[in-house]
């Protein structure tokens, strides 16, 4: 196996860096120096692991438009998104900063003595990230997760590693003491694998498809090691006849074909009520055309390529046979573009079941309440999803209905900080984010304190 692999501009598809790729020995090492800086760390008064955490926050407050153009270079984002993205790690570090003098335990009462609780850390954690959002996943974990007074190993995807890496740096420049946040490039069946094999790692934390992450929590389970999974996604974009449809259609394009589609959270099915099925679909043909698809360095662009020409390819052998109702635009030249596309489909269809994972989106008539919640919930995955109505009976009922960890009435919100976010069913185990975070980072210490004389 070659010691490099080799970054490409996925709006060029020009190679442009190679990157290093880590042997087991340095992974080893990486876990090794982990462990001796936890011990440190966790010891550490809480109010200096919030003082840490803050400064890690200022110094990436310091450079959210270096990591913003690192990241449209790798990733291919728009530049506007990359800056949101990299001001969202600030903001996560910022808001976990708040999470070491807030883990508090219990007292319990008890006859015959005081019974408390405490919150210990695992003491390492190892977090494999996606290439999808680079940045802001890897923070929903290492920030928690150092709050808790854990050490942190992190594994980027190979494909986009360098925000990681960068953040890695800042992190020393903040102060933060060496080993204890470790960003090691390379394979999944290297880093990754050794992450969920090695004993030293306690916890493994995995953002990617429901398929590796099955492998990962069964390698896991070998260890009786805790994981998090966040995985595929499905989701169903409900719109009733009583809706705003005005509002759901002009929505509708940023719910899908954000990050051009890739990203576990796009609504790829839009569930329609039958009688305004076509009014529906009159309104979202202009909105789709309007969707500004281009170069990722424009303030305009909304939408960039996709992240490799294997990966486009395999989103349009969905539109194989498929009914396109209509297409936007996207640029013909070099790079990994794809106009984004709408089509019309049944619920047997495999673009209505499968994750497509690029800007396609497949519409769905509905007849009522009860056969919305059914089509929604008609798929493996249950991470998101939204729904119009201004029905507010009808919008509790669907809600409670639709098997998803996150769910938006009249809107597409999937992701804050400060609310918690996970999925059901083929989506995942746990949850991130939220205001219990770092607690899912710790386990539970229970202590008995006997105060009889006898």
């Amino acid at each position: 196996m070659s010691t490099t692999f080799t970054l490409i501009d996925p709006a060029t598809g020009l190679a442009f860096q190679d990157v290093p790729r880590a042997s087991l020995e340095e992974v080893d090492a990486a876990i090794a120096a982990a462990v001796v800086a936890q011990r440190a760390w966790a010891a550490l008064a809480p109010l200096a692991r919030a003082d840490a955490l803050r400064s890690f926050a200022r110094i990436v407050e310091e450079h959210v438009e270096e990591l913003a153009q690192l990241e449209v270079r790798n990733s291919g984002h728009p530049i506007s998104s990359a800056r949101w993205e990299a001001s969202h790690v600030a903001q996560v570090l910022n808001f976990y900063a708040g999470a070491p003098e807030r883990l508090n335990g219990q007292q319990i009462p008890v006859a015959g003595g005081l019974d408390v609780t405490f919150h210990e850390p695992y003491g390492v954690v190892g977090i494999i990230v996606p290439w999808n959002f680079p940045m802001t996943i890897a923070s929903w974990g290492f920030a928690p997760a150092l709050a808790a007074g854990n050490a942190v190993v992190l594994k980027p995807a190979e494909l986009t590693p360098l925000t990681a890496v960068r953040l890695g740096e800042l992190a020393l420049e903040a102060g933060l003491p060496g080993g204890l946040f470790a960003v090691i490039t390379g394979s999944g069946s290297v880093v990754g694998e050794r992450f969920v094999s090695h004993p030293d790692v306690r916890k493994v934390v995995f953002t990617g498809s429901t398929d590796v992450g099955v492998e990962v929590a069964a390698g896991c389970a070998r260890g009786l090691k805790p994981v998090t999974l966040e995985l595929g996604g499905k989701s169903a974009n409900i719109v009733f006849a009583d809706g705003d449809l005005e509002k759901a259609a002009a929505a509708a394009p940023g719910a899908v074909f954000d990050n051009a589609g890739q990203d576990c959270c796009a609504r790829s099915r839009i569930l329609v009520q039958r009688s305004v099925y076509d009014r529906f679909l009159e309104l979202l043909e202009p909105a789709v055309a309007a969707w500004r698809v281009g170069d990722p360095s424009l303030e305009s662009t909304e939408m960039g390529p996709l992240i490799s020409a294997a990966h486009r390819d395999t989103v349009a052998s969905f539109l194989e046979g498929a009914d396109v109702a209509f297409r936007g635009s996207a640029p013909s030249g070099d790079g990994f573009w794809m106009a984004p596309s709408v089509v019309l489909a049944s619920p047997g269809d495999r673009i209505a079941r499968e994750e497509v994972f690029g800007p396609v989106v497949a519409v769905l008539p509905f007849e009522d309440e009860a056969d919305a919640i059914r089509l929604a919930n008609d798929t493996i995955y249950g991470l998101a999803g939204s729904l119009w109505t201004e029905n507010l009976g009808r919008a509790v009922r669907v809600a409670r209905g639709v098997k998803s960890g996150v769910l938006s009435v009249n809107s597409h919100s999937s992701v804050r900080y400060w609310t918690p976010f996970g999925g059901m069913k083929a989506s995942g185990l746990g949850r991130e984010l939220g205001p219990d975070a770092a607690e899912h980072f710790t386990e539970t210490k229970n202590v008995f304190f006997a105060t009889d004389a006898s």
